[in-house]
């Protein structure tokens, strides 16, 4: 399993990475996959993908694309990736059914700052400049598209760049079509975002030496926009390559629960969590997200996908996914904390923990209000605490579950039908864990 430090390492170009794309399912789409093939085993060159700041965390669904940039830096070239700060003031309308809510700048330099400081786990920027020249290097690059936009003038972007996008190419594309034929419609604004990303394919091009942009299958409109414009201000053949969408096997985008998106942000979305979305996946997806998200080798691909298929219920290849992406994104401590958490469910020792901890892990457990006073005193009898807890009906019941050694305060067993239960036993600072049996939990949260 690797560590999260793990860099790329920095080697002459694979001849085998549109291979590798392909059996991991990588490749929707391609611009000219032979002279793109030849074109990479050749020298090193350098990609890039944009990611646009809509939040100030990327979600699961950013993964394939930080992936494919890590895959395309491992195999000895240099990527670019590309933040876009002047882009997000729009809003891509690709995939959208009505027009994004605009950013405040604040807000948008706020995004921008968190998603690029999250880049760094994925990609080896060297020396952390982020505005090398393209040289013999493959140390990633940190962009922000803002920087060699906000110089332009409105009239000036006319003069230079859209008299070289002719408009019928940009009705042709089916992320403008689909909008305009839509309730919604297209405003002007967003009809902007292709002419704007293409010219960043261009920009990138001129400065930094970059021939092929990479993203997902819903940017396939956008990337030929720019490998056209390439071709007509440069008189360059720019290439694309794009991956497809991180979704279901029913078609649902993945990284979404009732609670929300999956963010790789600890602060938003936990180690604990992560790792649960990924253990739950299902037996029809998880091969897949091995092949689109991990590193996992070929060999250890094709025993998990061995496993699943006879032996489902042990859920092979959920374990190790939760493990490998967990690991990869939160390191080690993260990954140790959500396992010692997951096994708090399966009757593992709790230790001292926090309200919100204990919340968060046993998020779908009923739980009731007590006041803190019944733990002064004698303290508080453990037959009332199951009643009060909903998991027996009466006393009666209460103290045979506890005879029969089925009862246990936060998953210690309770021997003794007078226990009385005090502040020492709140397994953090409101909360006591009451089990009954190995599966019927409550929370008691004193008040």
């Amino acid at each position: 399993m690797p560590p999260r430090s793990s860099k790329p390492d920095k080697k002459m170009p694979e001849q085998n990475l549109l291979e590798e794309l392909k059996w991991r399912g990588l490749i929707h789409q391609c611009t000219d996959d032979d002279s793109l093939a030849k074109l990479l085993a050749t020298s090193s060159q350098t990609v890039y993908i944009g990611f646009d700041p809509t939040a100030d965390s990327l979600h699961v669904g950013s993964m394939m694309q930080l992936m494919m940039l890590r895959r395309f830096q491992k195999a000895g070239h240099r990527p670019i990736a590309l933040v876009g700060g002047a882009t997000g003031m729009i809003g891509d309308p690709s995939g959208k059914s009505e027009e994004r809510n605009l950013l405040s700048a604040e807000q948008l330099q706020k995004n921008v700052d968190g998603v690029a400081s999250q880049m760094r786990q994925f990609l080896d920027f060297g020396d952390d400049r982020s505005d090398g020249d393209a040289g013999a290097s493959n140390n990633a690059v940190l962009l922000n598209n803002f920087e060699w936009m906000r110089g332009y003038s409105y009239l000036e972007f006319l003069r230079d760049v859209g008299k070289s996008f002719p408009v019928g190419a940009m009705m042709g594309k089916e992320s403008v079509r689909s909008r305009l034929d839509s309730e919604a419609g297209l405003s002007y604004t967003e009809f902007s975002y292709m002419l704007l990303q293409a010219y960043d394919f261009v920009h990138l091009s001129r400065e930094h030496g970059c021939l092929i942009q990479a993203g997902g299958s819903d940017q396939w409109g956008n990337i030929t926009a720019g490998i056209d414009l390439g071709r007509r201000m440069l008189g360059k053949q720019l290439f694309g390559i794009t991956a497809p969408l991180l979704t279901t096997s029913d078609g649902r985008k993945m990284g979404k629960t009732e609670s929300g998106a999956i963010w790789l942000d600890p602060a938003r979305t936990s180690p604990y969590q992560f790792y649960q979305y990924w253990r739950n996946v299902d037996d029809a997806d998880v091969m897949r997200c091995i092949a689109y998200l991990t590193e996992i080798e070929r060999s250890e691909y094709d025993e998990l996908d061995e496993a699943t298929k006879s032996d489902p219920g042990r859920r092979s290849a959920q374990n190790r996914l939760a493990e490998w992406l967990t690991d990869f994104v939160h390191g080690q401590e993260g990954l140790a904390n959500a396992l010692r958490a997951s096994k708090m469910l399966f009757g593992g020792e709790i230790g001292v923990q926090t309200d919100a901890s204990l919340s968060e892990i046993f998020a779908d457990v009923p739980s009731q209000e007590v006041t803190r006073e019944v733990l002064e005193g004698e303290g508080y009898w453990i037959v009332q605490a199951l009643q009060d807890a909903k998991l027996a009906n009466s006393g009666g019941e209460a103290r045979r579950a506890v005879k029969e050694g089925g009862v246990y305060v936060n998953n210690i067993r309770a021997n003794d039908e007078k226990q009385r239960l005090t502040s020492s036993d709140l397994a953090s600072e409101t909360v006591m864990v009451i089990r009954k049996g190995k599966k019927n939990y409550a929370l008691l949260r004193f008040v």
